[in-house]
C-alpha cells in the first residue's frame, strides 16, 4: 500500500504472521507507528526496518546525451575577439569568434562522451540576460568572456569552469588627450606614495564612466566609482557611438574587459587609447579569468567541461586559439562563414539593435 502526502516518503518493511511486503507511508504514519510501538508489540505485529527513499536526482550530462542536444548561451553584444557579431551567409546565421571555437572543442568532446552527435543549440541573448536562461533551466551553459574571479551578488549561485583565459581584468580607454594626461598625472603622483588602497575611484575621480549594463564593469563602478559620474550603455558598441556623438551624454572614459578593449583600439577604434601609466604600462582596475557558467547542481557537466579545457591547456591548443584570435590579422566574417556555428534569428533579439547610453541617476 502506498501513500503520498506531497512529503518525503519512507517505505517500511512489515512482517506479521500471514504475509511480508512493503508499505510507502508518509511521515505522519511513522509518528503514529512510534506512538504505537508498545501495544502492537504485544499483538505480535513487528516492524524491523524504515527506509528513506530519496527522489533520483537527474545527471544533466545522461540528459543532454538523451537530447542529443546542448542548450548553450551567449551573448548577442559583441565581444571581440570572444564573441563577434552575427553574419548571414548563403547557408544562413554563424557566429564566431574565440569563445565559439571554445564551444565547439566542448560540442566534439560531447560527441564522443555520449556516443552519438550532439548538436550545439545557440542562444543570442543580451549579457544582462543570460544568468537568467540559465537560472530558469532553459541553458546547459553559457561563455562569453565572463570572470569568474569578481565578487559580484547578482552573480552568485551559479558555477564556473576552470579559466580557459587568465590575463583578462577591467581596464579603460579614452579618445581625448586631456582626459589621458590628467589620468598619467594621477597615476604618477600616486606611484610616488606609499601602496594605498585600489586607484580607480581616486584615478577617476570626477569624469563621466560609461560601462555596459549587466557587465562585471558596471559592477565594479557601482562598488567602487563613488566620485565618477556613471553611464550606463546597452553596448560596449553604444558606449563608443555615444561618446563620439555630440548629442549623447558626455564620456570621458569607457570602462570595460581589458582584452576586448585592446582588440577594439587596435583593429577597429584606432583614434582611442588605453589609460596608461607614464612608462605605457596598461593601468588596471581589477585583474579577471574567464570561464564557462553553469549550473551551481551541475557537478558532472562541471567536471566534464574542466576535463575539457584542462586537456585543450595541456596539449598548447589554447594557447593557439588565444594567439589565433587575439594575434592574427584577419577578417572574422570570412572565419564566421567557415567555421562559425549557427543559431535561430527567431529566437535571438533585434539585431545590432545595439541600444543608447543614459546616465545612472540612481547614483
Amino acid at each position: 500500500m502506498g501513500y503520498d502526502n506531497g512529503d518525503s516518503v519512507l517505505t517500511v518493511n512489515r512482517m506479521d504472521s500471514g504475509t511480508g511486503g512493503m508499505i510507502a507511508a508518509p511521515r505522519w504514519v511513522l509518528l503514529c507507528v512510534a506512538l504505537a510501538w508498545p501495544p502492537l508489540q504485544g499483538c505480535g505485529l513487528v516492524y524491523d526496518a524504515l527506509q528513506y527513499v530519496a527522489p533520483a536526482a537527474t545527471d544533466e550530462l545522461d540528459a543532454i546525451c538523451r537530447r542529443q542536444r546542448v542548450q548553450i548561451g551567449m551573448a548577442v553584444e559583441p565581444f571581440r575577439p570572444f564573441v563577434f557579431p552575427a553574419i548571414w551567409t548563403d547557408e544562413g546565421s554563424r557566429v564566431t569568434g574565440l569563445d565559439v571555437e571554445l564551444v565547439r572543442h566542448i560540442v566534439e568532446a560531447l560527441s564522443q562522451q555520449c556516443g552519438r552527435p550532439v548538436t550545439p543549440v545557440l542562444h543570442l541573448v543580451r549579457f544582462r540576460d543570460l544568468f537568467l536562461h540559465l537560472s530558469e533551466g532553459r541553458l546547459d551553459l553559457f561563455v562569453s568572456a565572463v570572470p569568474s574571479n569578481v565578487p559580484i551578488r547578482d552573480w552568485a549561485g551559479f558555477a564556473y569552469s576552470i579559466p580557459y583565459f587568465q590575463h583578462g581584468g577591467l581596464s579603460a580607454v579614452t579618445r581625448r588627450p586631456e582626459v589621458l594626461d590628467r589620468i598619467r598625472q594621477r597615476l604618477q603622483a600616486r606611484s610616488e606614495m606609499p601602496p594605498k588602497a585600489p586607484a580607480g575611484d581616486e584615478v577617476l575621480a570626477g569624469l563621466a564612466v560609461a560601462v555596459q549594463n549587466g557587465t562585471a564593469s558596471q559592477h565594479y563602478a557601482v562598488a567602487n566609482l563613488h566620485t565618477s559620474r556613471l553611464v550606463l550603455c546597452d553596448s560596449l558598441p553604444a558606449a563608443f557611438e555615444s561618446a563620439e556623438s555630440s548629442d549623447a551624454p558626455g564620456i570621458d572614459v569607457i570602462l570595460g574587459a581589458r582584452p576586448v578593449l585592446e582588440y577594439m583600439i587596435a583593429r577597429v577604434k584606432k583614434e582611442w587609447r588605453l589609460l596608461a601609466y607614464g612608462d605605457g604600462k596598461t593601468f588596471f582596475l581589477t585583474r579577471g579569468q574567464y570561464a564557462v557558467v553553469m549550473s551551481e547542481e551541475s557537478y558532472r557537466l562541471r567536471w566534464f567541461v574542466n576535463g575539457v579545457i584542462f586537456r585543450l591547456d595541456e596539449s598548447g591548443q589554447l594557447e593557439r586559439m588565444r594567439a589565433r584570435w587575439m594575434d592574427e590579422p584577419y577578417a572574422f566574417p570570412r572565419r564566421a562563414a567557415v567555421e562559425g556555428l549557427p543559431f535561430d534569428v527567431e529566437k535571438m533579439v533585434i539585431q545590432y539593435s545595439q541600444g543608447a547610453c543614459r546616465s545612472d541617476r540612481a547614483r
